[in-house]
């Protein structure tokens, strides 16, 4: 009987070991949005070294505060759009999906992403407050 593969956190409907596992081993994103998905990967794994290595140092926080209680459950990722920009910037603008504190939440953000020394790394986001 053939195994079967524990498909990616990041909802690319690949296996993660075909998809986000060699990124979180240290293997560079091809592009933004690969990161992207890696990174929502990474929060749903509970990755915060991968996810602080992959932030532009400029933005970057001293930690995620993992280990400081109840930690979200991420239930679905949404790509909407990956728009590559001029001199090796774009953008990423997703819908993430997440229960904390005993409800579900929604996540609209567009991500901006920037290429260095050839690792993609997030800068910066802004968010979409949800409809009132």
């Amino acid at each position: 009987m053939k195994e079967k593969k524990k498909l990616c956190p990041c909802y690319s409907s690949l296996p993660y070991a075909d998809c986000c596992a060699p990124l979180h081993a240290g293997a560079p994103a091809a592009d933004a949005e690969k990161l992207m998905r890696a990174r929502y990967s990474a929060y749903a794994l509970r990755l915060p070294d991968y996810i602080l290595a992959t932030w532009h140092a400029s933005t970057r926080p001293e930690s995620l505060g993992f280990d400081e209680g109840p930690q979200a459950k991420w239930l679905g990722l949404e790509v909407l759009r990956h728009t590559p920009g001029e001199a090796g910037t774009a953008s990423v603008e997703f819908v993430a999906r997440c229960r904390a504190g005993g409800k579900t939440h929604r996540l609209h953000e567009l991500s901006r992403f920037v290429c260095e020394d050839g690792r993609w790394l997030y800068v910066d986001g802004d968010v979409t407050p949800p409809p009132a």
